[in-house]
């Protein structure tokens, strides 16, 4: 499979503001890449960049005070495969777990893990450990959460979209991290394009959110919001949650004036 994926991102600064942007394909997506995903910036300014612990390519910038559009453009090659599921994935004893899977077991800014483990064992602690306990999770995730997108608030915790309700999908993946984290499964944070490619079309397409968890000694891709497998993401980042998987951080005032993004499935070549 083919897809054609990027975005056009306008914003207009009353003084010359840095940026921090998680804007581009995950390392471990290079090699699928068959055109180049380029940051472009309009005016044009220098651009750095560097990969952090997680493997995200960061880019350093300074957006000039007025308009400034940034955007890119790009074809990556995909399996076409969904996500795969594993039912005979064991959860390992946390004295087994590899020490750099350990991180993901921690409460983080978006994920307060002493707020929902009591809840957590009463929900799931008579669920077999492993996939089924996983399976579990996801489903109250998805239930508990109705998605809207006039309930995205960027401070909005697990805890807090527990509670209320409602949110979009990055507190679908913040509940699920968590909840996954009270149960001691290594969950992590991604972020990337998730076009409705083989799927009814959702309206206005936006970046996308979802989860990593470590079982039976590797990683396995779940989404808690769709709760069911999916075609054609494209990883851009990750991490222990959002803090760590912002597409776009703002060191100065700032206002989003346009927003676009597209995951598209071309013809094969």
């Amino acid at each position: 499979m083919r897809i054609r994926a990027g975005y056009e991102i306008t914003y207009e600064c009353p003084q010359p503001t840095p940026m921090l942007l998680l804007l581009n394909v995950h390392s471990s997506r290079y090699q699928d890449l068959e055109t180049p995903d380029f940051i472009r910036t309009d005016p044009h300014v220098p651009v750095t960049q560097y990969h952090d612990a997680f493997g995200n390519l960061c880019s350093r910038l300074v957006v000039p005070a007025g308009r400034t559009v940034l955007s890119a453009d790009f074809v990556i090659r995909d399996t076409g495969l969904p996500d795969q599921t594993a039912p005979e994935a064991m959860q390992h004893p946390v004295q087994e777990l590899p020490n750099e899977v350990i991180v993901f077991l921690l409460a983080s800014r978006y994920c307060e893990t002493e707020h929902l483990s009591d809840l957590a064992w009463r929900l799931f602690g008579d669920i077999a450990p492993g996939w089924a306990r996983l399976q579990a999770i996801l489903d109250y995730a998805h239930s508990r959460i109705r998605f809207g997108y006039e309930h995205a608030r960027p401070t909005k915790t697990a805890f807090e979209a527990h509670e209320e309700g409602y949110g979009v999908c990055r507190d679908y993946a913040h509940l699920a991290i968590t909840l996954c984290r009270c149960m001691n499964i290594p969950a992590r944070y991604c972020t990337g394009y998730l076009g409705d490619i083989q799927w009814p079309s959702n309206g206005e397409m936006d970046f996308s959110a979802w989860t990593e968890v470590f079982l039976g000694g590797r990683w396995h891709t779940v989404d808690a919001r769709h709760n069911t497998p999916r075609v054609g993401r494209i990883l851009m980042a990750r991490g222990r949650d959002a803090t760590d998987a912002a597409i776009t951080t703002s060191f100065g005032p700032n206002t989003l004036a346009g927003f676009k993004v597209i995951a598209d499935e071309l013809p094969s070549s």
